[in-house]
């Protein structure tokens, strides 16, 4: 355990100091972004859509947190529609108290060959609940879906910080964002899956060039992540800040993280420093907080080429961020889209023809949720 720690403190000392400068943003979320941009209803009538997979040819896997995956048919080119006369690929059964459920959905580099999805699930078993990853196989009609195997389990899980986001990275290997349910010592804890990203081969085993031998962890520090994505290379997370711990809000977070990176809960939070740990790139001192991220790769907004795009739940906007082309994790720029017009806004994806699609949370019991129920929500450039 002892030599564990110390690898774990010389990787974090080794990727402290990347940033030079933490935003504090410390009245609102930021400034009003200027693009002109729309939001357009693709499909309504769901129930907490929490993930969005993209299939070769357009249509798309999505996870309602109740335990549902459906099948949303060539979703570019859908105009509104009802969610209930969307095809189920299949229900799982899972525990969907407060913030767990069917969450992350992630497709199999190959997926085309193997037909393999990966679903990042809360379930109890014998009077206990925890999350899982699991991999299925999707019927090559796609009308339905079998379980294959168990890829990662006994994440521990409470009634809320379950993490759930899960995502290939550009190296193929699958990572898996958690939160720290509810014990924020876990975080720290380089034995505990909980308040990690980890990083594992689709097949679940722990890749050899992890930052720890033998060890699934690739980020420590987390207390619970919904987002992450790449870009040229290098890796961004956001994560949700304190609600009450430890006399804490607020303060939630982006970040750039290296392999091995602390991002510091519970020791530090906001701006804070600590040797070893990562401050991040912005933070807000009022409550977000986020969910899904992802990198703008479209062409129809030339001016958001590089940006993160962050879904924010509580805030109910888009935040866009541009970071620095001479420091990474300095923020040049961010701002806000869509203040109050959609609701709680969970995940953010990129889909076919470099289209973001985003899903909506009104209602998981924290937003009003409206006649039409929740949406998947497609961002378009208007004329100005």
């Amino acid at each position: 355990m002892r030599a564990l720690a110390l690898v774990l403190t010389v990787l974090a000392a080794q990727s402290a100091g990347a940033v030079e400068k933490c935003e504090l943003v410390k009245k609102g979320y930021g400034p009003e972004g200027k693009a002109a941009v729309k939001l357009e209803t693709v499909v309504a009538g769901l129930e907490v859509p929490w993930g969005i997979a993209f299939l070769p040819g357009g249509d798309a896997l999505v996870t309602e947190r109740p335990g549902r995956l459906r099948l949303v048919p060539a979703l570019a080119r859908r105009k509104a529609g009802d969610a209930t006369k969307l095809p189920l690929v299949a229900t799982i059964a899972v525990d969907s108290d407060e913030e767990g459920g069917l969450l992350g959905v992630a497709l199999h580099p190959e997926f085309g060959r193997n037909r393999f999805v990966y679903l990042y699930m809360t379930v109890r078993e014998g009077g206990r609940k925890s999350n899982r990853v699991e991999r299925w196989r999707v019927a090559d009609d796609l009308g339905s879906a079998r379980f294959d195997r168990r890829i990662v389990e006994g994440i521990p899980s409470a009634a809320y910080h379950d993490g759930g986001r899960i995502r290939f990275g550009p190296d193929g290997m699958l990572y898996v964002g958690t939160g720290d349910g509810r014990e924020p010592d876990r975080s720290q804890d380089p034995r505990s899956p909980a308040g990690k990203v980890l990083r594992l081969t689709p097949d679940g085993e722990v890749p050899k060039d992890n930052p720890v031998a033998g060890n699934p962890l690739y980020v420590l520090g987390v207390r619970n992540t919904q987002g992450f994505d790449w870009s040229q290379g290098r890796f961004y997370v956001t994560d949700h800040g304190p609600s009450g711990e430890l006399m804490r809000r607020g303060h939630d977070e982006v970040n750039l993280a290296s392999p091995g990176a602390n991002l510091g809960w519970p020791q530090i939070y906001g701006c804070q420093t600590h040797t070893g740990m990562v401050t991040p790139s912005l933070t807000w001192q009022t409550a977000v907080p986020p969910g899904g991220a992802s990198f703008y790769t479209g062409t129809a907004i030339p001016d958001w080429r590089g940006s993160l795009l962050i879904g924010t739940l509580g805030s109910t906007h888009l935040h866009r961020v541009k970071f620095s082309s001479s420091d990474p994790a300095v923020v040049e720029l961010h701002e806000v889209y869509f203040q109050d017009q959609a609701g709680r806004l969970r995940d953010v994806v990129m889909g076919p023809g470099g289209v973001p699609y985003i899903t909506t949370s009104n209602c998981d019991g924290r937003g009003n949720c409206p006649p039409d129920r929740d949406k998947i929500l497609r961002l378009v450039a208007s004329a100005p």
